[in-house]
């Protein structure tokens, strides 16, 4: 193919780097970010709350930059 648009899990997969082989990235920003969600019964739960918590923490945050390496960009 001349061009195609691949999901990043797939770019990494091919053994390629997203940060220097595409031709466009998505930031931050993007609305097709992976969110949390939960069912409205436990939304608001002691665990929901501690996961919440740790999936937004500074050493997830890291471990993801330093994991991928710009290839997957932390969305909080």
């Amino acid at each position: 193919v001349d061009i195609a648009l691949i999901n990043t899990n797939y770019a990494l997969e091919a053994k390629l780097n997203p940060e220097q082989d595409a031709l466009a990235i998505e930031g931050s920003d993007s609305p097709y970010v992976n969110i949390l969600v939960a069912r409205p019964d436990n939304k608001d739960s002691e665990d929901m709350k501690k996961l919440a918590a740790a999936l937004h923490s500074p050493e997830v945050k890291q471990f993801i930059t330093e994991k991928y390496k710009g290839a997957v960009v932390p969305a909080f």
